[in-house]
């Protein structure tokens, strides 16, 4: 577990904050779910909502009004002061393609960082009534229940999940992906924030997913090592940054590395 460099006081009041900004943001996204709503594609194919915008808009505007000086990373508009030592990662609605398709799995995702390193991050899934939270040294939560991952120490005995098995694939940064999930108990396809939330609540032992950002993965960072877990690439660096991230109890971690690099 990576010691906190941040003051206590400090954690708790960003927790606040952030609860708080989560509390706005789904009221917003709530509003837009499942109605009539502008969407425009972005450049890389993906889509945008009017809601995404406007969440983002929102918290940035929170943010910067309560924490000036600070750092701003989020997915729709893009980075302000990204050198600043206290930054804000901003996801205003992750698993945009569920939430303009009527899936109730989206959530909004905000984190704080400080020189570099994910101190607090939160998830908050209206839809589902569910959020989960946690800050270093603080443990990690689901509503007012702590949360652990599972203590299942194989493949062949745990669930598996990932995002997109065919962009996973075609990544080529885990050529054992096809045969790692045939040899585990249970794979599904849980995409975005969900999977590490599974994992970091015990359900599963693993995530893994490719083609995501810091701003999808900084918030499940935290909160899945809080809970006793790791997160890495999969060539096992632990950063938010990379091209892929593998999220797991920890148990299975080093197997799961192993098999996902072996050419069959």
């Amino acid at each position: 577990m990576t010691e906190s460099t941040a003051a206590p006081t400090d954690l708790l009041r960003w927790r606040d904050t952030a609860l708080a900004l989560c509390d706005e943001a789904d009221r917003l996204s709530m509003a837009g779910f499942r109605r009539d709503i502008a969407l425009e594609t972005k450049p890389d194919g993906s889509f945008v909502t009017e809601v995404d915008r406007s969440i983002e808009h929102l918290l940035r505007d929170r943010i910067r009004a309560a924490y000036p000086g600070c750092g701003l990373i989020g997915e729709e508009e893009g980075s302000d002061d990204a050198g600043a030592s206290v930054c804000w990662y901003l996801d205003p609605i992750d698993g945009t393609h569920n939430y303009m398709r009527g899936i109730p799995i989206f959530a909004t995702l905000l984190a704080v960082a400080v020189d570099g390193e994910v101190q607090l991050g939160v998830v908050s899934a209206p839809a589902l009534r569910e959020r989960w939270v946690a800050w270093r040294g603080g443990g990690a939560w689901r509503g007012s229940d702590r949360i652990a991952v599972s203590r299942i120490a194989t493949i062949a005995d745990g669930t598996l999940l990932y995002g997109s098995r065919t962009a996973d694939m075609r990544s080529g940064l885990m050529p054992g992906l096809d045969a790692t999930l045939a040899e585990a108990w249970r794979e599904r396809g849980f995409g975005d924030y969900w999977g590490y939330m599974l994992v970091a609540e015990g359900a599963a032992e693993a995530m893994i997913e490719t083609g995501a950002h810091p701003w999808d993965w900084a918030a499940p960072l935290v909160i899945v090592e809080e809970a006793g877990g790791r997160l890495t690439t999969a060539s096992g660096e632990r950063r938010i940054d990379g091209a892929s991230a593998v999220a797991t109890n920890g148990l299975v971690h080093g197997e799961l590395l192993g098999r996902l690099q072996e050419m069959r």
